[in-house]
């Protein structure tokens, strides 16, 4: 028989978190994990990646939006005034432990990838129907759907439903792929995803990764800076 679903029975296995929102974070996920995913392979997630990149993009407009100063970054102001915007009603503690989560380079002020980030664990942690309601009057149909694939997709990778994707799940993920070199693959994604080197991944640390590997993270500045070039 095995260990009851996200409760191993080993205390070795047991991964506490470190941050009340990484509880809350890890706490969600289990509670989706018990619904399943719908995807099949690893595969499946990659042939997904064209698709999101556009959707992701396509929430520029909603970041430039709440960049009140045209700076390039959300301040914790103007975040605050983002989600009265949106209608999302977390309280000061819980904004002020989401941008400091997001805010990765510590420079108070988040970047377009860290602002979808943030977006997508609010969609995480507001999976009441009423707060459905209150996203999709926002204007976003599209962006949740990218989110569910997001979620869908950690949900996938994290076979023993704990929360967080291990080494070994991530090897059993693309192992069931069937690509010849699937374990040095499996590596290199798991340590493009593992930021602080724990040996587990969290919903925060998959999505960063996901926002480079769909070319989210390496291509924005760069379009900024040949149209700042272009205006000179």
């Amino acid at each position: 028989m095995g260990a009851v679903v996200g409760r191993p029975e080993s205390p070795k296995s047991v991964w506490t978190p470190e941050t009340k929102l990484e509880a809350k974070m890890v706490e969600a996920m289990q509670r989706r994990a018990t619904v399943g995913s719908a995807l099949k392979s690893f595969n499946s997630i990659i042939l997904k990646f064209p698709k999101i990149d556009e959707s992701l993009r396509n929430c520029k407009a909603i970041f430039e939006q709440f960049d009140e100063d045209s700076n390039g970054a959300i301040d914790h102001e103007e975040l605050k005034k983002c989600f009265q915007k949106l209608e999302i009603n977390f309280t000061e503690e819980e904004i002020n432990d989401l941008f400091e989560a997001c805010d990765i380079n510590e420079d108070l002020g988040m970047k377009f990838n860290e602002f979808i980030v943030l977006l997508c664990l609010v969609y995480l942690f507001k999976d009441d129907p009423t707060a459905l309601q209150a996203k999709s009057r926002m204007g976003m149909p599209k962006l949740e759907a990218t989110f569910e694939t997001l979620v869908d997709a950690f949900v996938f990778l994290d076979k023993n439903k704990d929360g967080y994707v291990s080494k070994s799940e991530m090897v059993q993920a693309i192992n069931e792929s069937g690509e010849r070199s699937s374990g040095r693959i499996a590596m290199k994604r798991f340590e493009e995803m593992d930021w602080d080197k724990n040996g587990m991944v969290n919903f925060k640390e998959f999505l960063f990764a996901f926002t480079r590997w769909v070319g989210i993270d390496d291509n924005d500045e760069d379009e900024e800076e040949e149209e700042d070039g272009e205006q000179d």
